[in-house]
């Protein structure tokens, strides 16, 4: 028998979607008579209590006869059950210093730790994540944005509607100017924006064209990894020998810098990965990006005017172009930002489902048969110590 337990988000502010909703628990209990769940009550997820009810689950505040435990964001240290084994986003990989605490902890009470963030397949793609939809709610927040800045058309908030069916229908008659668009990165979060492009309309165009013409109608460039770093001695890209060598490449955005009027930004970023312009670029007289959704979302990342999280209440700040520092949005001589972390929670319903598809299809079924190789390469802590692949964490998880 293996028992699902899924956790109330506990981290402030609170997450409002779920690793599973009420229907799919309902088709796993249905399906796999040896799978038993319990949820734990919440005030705040996107499914209420009752639908989990109604679904014929058990709302229970104790999970200690659980075997794994599915949480979205970093767990309080205070919440933490000694022993158990834990899914969800750690954010401890890139050896972030404001969750040292909470590793340290996860070590100190002998849990195991599997990070979504860390499930691949084979050749190194993400199994499981909310991209596509911080994809899609990020390319909104940018398109709004250019709007609110310019006044040639309205778009309004995300969180207004109910689910993503009826924000597809908030497009319908949108008439955008002759904007252009540069769409950077090749994953989950790079498809959402691709979507709300081709939902908006906006045309695609390749690189030569968007960098040399005009045009009487929006469009978009859509620039992946050899469109964007090149091998200072070969001339080339090859994305392998990218992600190990990155300080190798020079990165080929600046050029784009001239002719971009918005920057949807869904690159994958680490440190030593060059940025795609510099914060003495955006002082040059021919910078026309004027809106930049960096839904990727790293902090002076390959977005060097990131200057941090903003919030979903409140999405957007200005970055003044000369003197780099962070103003009020929509000024005169700033560039507009628009970066948060947690774009998906703008549609909370639909983005549980995604992610929750993610887990049956490629994971659930794997744990209850014992594990695999992608879950045991996502095995950050194993009963509270480092496994072999997480190795390099050593000096981030000395007390």
């Amino acid at each position: 028998m293996l028992v699902i337990g899924l956790i109330r988000e506990g981290k402030v502010p609170a997450d409002n979607r779920v690793a599973l909703t009420p229907a799919q628990c309902r088709f796993l209990t249905g399906h796999f008579p040896d799978i038993q769940i319990r949820v734990q009550p919440s005030p705040n997820r996107c499914f209420p209590d009752k639908d989990y009810l109604h679904a014929g689950m058990e709302l229970t505040e104790d999970l200690q006869d659980c075997d794994i435990l599915l949480g979205i964001k970093e767990v309080p240290i205070a919440q933490l059950i000694p022993g158990k084994t834990y899914l969800f986003f750690s954010h401890t990989r890139k050896k972030q210093s404001y969750n040292q605490a909470l590793l340290h902890a996860m070590m100190d009470k002998g849990i195991t730790l599997i990070d979504y963030e860390c499930l691949e397949h084979s050749d190194g793609q993400r199994i499981i994540g909310f991209g596509f939809f911080a994809g899609i709610v990020g390319a909104h927040n940018g398109m709004m944005a250019y709007g609110n800045r310019t006044g040639a058309y309205h778009l309004g908030r995300v969180a207004e509607v109910h689910d993503y069916r009826e924000l597809i229908h908030t497009y319908f008659g949108l008439k955008l100017p002759p904007i252009k668009i540069a769409v950077t990165g090749s994953g989950r979060v790079a498809h959402g924006i691709l979507e709300i492009m081709n939902l908006m309309d906006v045309q695609d165009v390749e690189p030569e064209e968007f960098l040399e013409r005009d045009f009487t109608y929006p469009v978009y460039v859509h620039l992946k990894g050899g469109h964007l770093y090149r091998h200072r001695i070969t001339g080339k890209y090859n994305r392998e020998n990218f992600h190990t060598h990155s300080s190798e490449y020079d990165c080929l955005f600046e050029q784009f810098c001239s002719a971009t009027d918005i920057l949807m930004n869904g690159i994958y970023w680490e440190p030593g990965i060059p940025a795609l312009f510099s914060m003495e670029t955006m002082k040059r007289a021919d910078f026309r990006i004027k809106t930049i959704a960096d839904i990727t979302d790293d902090k002076q990342g390959s977005v060097p005017c990131n200057l941090g999280d903003a919030t979903i209440q409140q999405p957007v700040y200005g970055v003044d172009k000369v003197s780099g520092e962070k103003t009020a949005p929509y000024l005169p001589g700033s560039v507009d930002v628009m970066a948060v972390g947690n774009l998906p929670n703008e549609l909370p319903r639909d983005a549980s489902r995604y992610f929750g598809e993610q887990l049956i299809k490629y994971i659930l079924d794997d744990i209850r048969n014992g594990g695999s190789p992608a879950i045991q390469g996502a095995t950050i802590l194993d009963q509270g110590k480092l496994t072999d692949t997480f190795g390099y964490l050593a000096d981030y998880a000395k007390h």
